[in-house]
């Protein structure tokens, strides 16, 4: 069949590899939409984007506006949580058109009788559909149109404006052209804002030498909640093997004593949906997790896909791991790093379906017990489609679900797991340490096409990964990649007490920590309060109050020609709240800059004075014009200032 359609909508955006995935967003925030729309000739064309929510019947309507060289821009919010689908409607906006066309022959003087009674076809055509007082006027302007008395009036009216608002509000859409549909998914706002704290359960005892319990981390809350955390993450709770248990610092032989690592999964005390009996009882757990929310503070599990040897998956499930001829499964790698107390899973199981129901069933469990965040351990050695499955189940029960990809792996693995439904992500931002390692990072998470649909998650530690930089350092540069973190991402979390108490001690020529709590306890006086908690606490309550720390995209950076200095202008979509963030990345120095203010972002006039208040100190500064100076000293290596115009 032929096409009549004379208007191409081409290049759509955002969208993600074509619209195979779902751009994301969060509650109340904006779908900025562009297209390429164009058609033959001259003509006026006209565009639509229409959007509607997955339980509306009826699609919404909010008209675009041509930008420069046929590209089109429209937007929507997006109210509520679930999926929203959007598309793009042209067409040949021919009333417009006959009005563009009647003007111009006026203005050249030319007589327009033929014109006006065109122009009475196309008022008829959309008359039924106006309003009384429109419908009022619209029948003057059919009587003037055809009567040669009224000739100027009549050609007045055709070029009047309130004419153009009623036939641009009410299009005829003759040949209509629509783009492919697309879809995005509406997340709670924890989903882009979320500060987490990380402990072992393990080592919450007041007392030294003794197996910290749920109980105590009860009692550690208070201390979450005044360092202004929201989520708490624990690694994971369950019961630990004791088949190839490893000892301290990651040793193959344990002793008396040694209680193994948290991640080696399973034992004769039960496996995923257990709790490790030294910790408690789920009881207790269900006790954490409402005392934490009276806190402000949600709990977030674990969720690692692997089994320690005496798992009960091994005897009740052994086709869910690969059997070598010798009796014996391969343990799990991750070159240089062995786990001889893992059995990795195997996945290309012929009883898959089973094994990935079980595994779904794990997540419904813990969230039935009230849990709505999940930290998943090591997702880029699973396949990616189990993940789309799983996650795509779990969502469409329980739409709160939050998942956090631990996937420090190749930049596109990240991605794609994003694509499939996590929805946040670990980040390359632990190593990045210079200003123009720092800078080219966060240009590609905020201006690349990622931006829809990954959100990134910023941690100076790990456990995992004691950073070389970390190792050692003093408290100024402890604060320095704090403030980095929290300012340049609106997901941040960090490992503690070891952050906070600058524990950095690290195994020689190794990322990792001695005396790791990955395979031992610790007892640390939780009572402590030094200047990095209460920065950090001041930082955190900051993050609260300022939208503009709230997301990560909206970021510009500016230009300061010290490279020991980093500065850079964030917003909130209303432009309500703006802030200039200004961090010294020498830990040992002093540091002396000028910075390039972005005045015409900020709508501020280039001769106009204005005042910046710096909101960790409280001091304000008048500044006037593009450069201003600004010194940073180690002891307090940062300001974040607030521009008041």
């Amino acid at each position: 069949m032929q096409n009549q359609k004379r208007v191409v909508i081409d290049y759509v955006a955002p969208k993600v590899n074509g619209g195979q995935f779902f751009i994301k967003r969060v509650v109340n925030e904006i779908v900025n939409v562009e297209a390429h729309i164009l058609a033959d000739g001259h003509d006026v064309l006209g565009a639509s984007l229409l959007y509607k929510h997955e339980t509306d019947k009826n699609w919404s309507e909010t008209r675009m506006h041509l930008d420069v060289n046929n590209e089109w821009k429209g937007a929507f919010t997006v109210g509520k949580q679930g999926f929203y689908t959007y598309k793009v409607e042209a067409w040949v906006d021919y009333a417009l058109n006959w009005q563009h066309g009647i003007e111009r022959k006026i203005e050249d003087n030319q007589y327009v009788k033929s014109e006006l009674l065109e122009g009475i076809e196309y008022l008829k055509a959309i008359k039924d559909g106006l309003e009384q007082n429109d419908s009022f006027y619209f029948d003057h302007l059919i009587n003037i149109f055809g009567n040669e008395h009224h000739y100027d009036e009549a050609i007045t009216e055709a070029q009047s404006n309130r004419l153009h608002s009623i036939f641009f509000n009410n299009p005829t859409k003759i040949l209509a052209n629509t783009s492919t549909e697309y879809q995005v998914y509406v997340d709670r706002k924890k989903a882009r804002f979320s500060t987490w704290y990380e402990f072992f359960p393990r080592s919450a005892s007041e007392h030294e030498g003794v197996h910290g319990t749920l109980k105590d981390c009860e009692r550690l809350l208070p201390r979450v909640q005044k360092m202004g955390f929201d989520t708490l993450y624990l690694p994971p709770i369950h019961p630990i093997g004791e088949v190839n248990r490893k000892g301290k610092n990651n040793t193959t032989e344990a002793f008396e004593g040694d209680v193994g690592s948290t991640w080696g999964i399973g034992s004769q005390y039960g496996g995923h949906k257990d709790i490790h009996p030294q910790l408690g009882t789920l009881d207790d757990f269900k006790s954490l997790i409402h005392k934490a929310k009276e806190h402000g503070i949600e709990i977030a599990m674990d969720y690692a896909l692997q089994a320690a040897p005496d798992h009960p998956w091994v005897k009740e499930h052994p086709q869910w791991f690969k059997w070598r001829p010798d009796g014996t499964v391969q343990y799990a790698e991750n070159p240089p790093k062995k786990y001889q107390d893992i059995l990795p899973i195997y996945w290309e199981s012929k009883d898959y379906k089973a094994l990935w129901q079980e595994c779904l069933d794990i997540l419904l469990y813990w969230i039935d017990c009230g849990i709505n965040v999940f930290r998943v351990d090591n997702p880029h050695t699973k396949p990616f489609y189990f993940w789309h499955w799983i996650i795509e189940n779990v969502k469409a029960k329980h739409p709160d679900v939050i998942f956090l990809a631990e996937a420090f792996t190749a930049p596109k693995v990240m991605q794609q797991l994003a694509k499939q439904g996590y929805t946040q992500s670990y980040t390359y931002f632990t190593w990045r340490n210079s200003k123009h390692e720092l800078i080219e990072y966060v240009e590609e998470l905020t201006k690349s096409n990622s931006r829809e649909y990954m959100q990134p998650n910023f941690w100076p530690n790990t456990p995992d990964i004691n950073p070389f930089h970390l190792q050692g350092a003093n408290e100024s540069k402890h604060i320095q990649r704090y403030v980095l973190a929290a300012t340049l991402s609106s997901s941040i979390g960090i490992y503690g007490p070891v952050y906070e108490y600058m524990l950095s001690d690290a195994l020689l020529g190794r990322e990792e920590y001695n005396n790791s709590e990955k395979f031992q306890f610790t007892h640390y006086n939780w009572s402590i309060e030094n200047k990095l908690t209460t920065v950090i606490s001041k930082i955190n309550h900051l993050r609260h109050q300022n939208e503009a720390l709230q997301q990560t995209n909206n970021i510009k950076f500016c230009y300061v020609e010290n490279d020991k200095l980093m500065a850079f202008y964030k917003w909130n979509d209303a432009k309500t709240n703006e802030l200039l963030i200004v961090i010294s990345l020498d830990d040992h120095g002093m540091q002396q800059g000028t910075i390039q203010v972005p005045l015409n972002d900020l709508g501020i006039d280039h001769n106009h004075s204005f005042q910046v208040k710096d909101l960790i100190t409280n001091s304000s500064y008048n500044w006037r014009g593009e450069w201003n100076f600004v010194e940073l000293h180690p002891t307090l290596p940062f300001h974040i200032f607030e521009i008041k115009k």
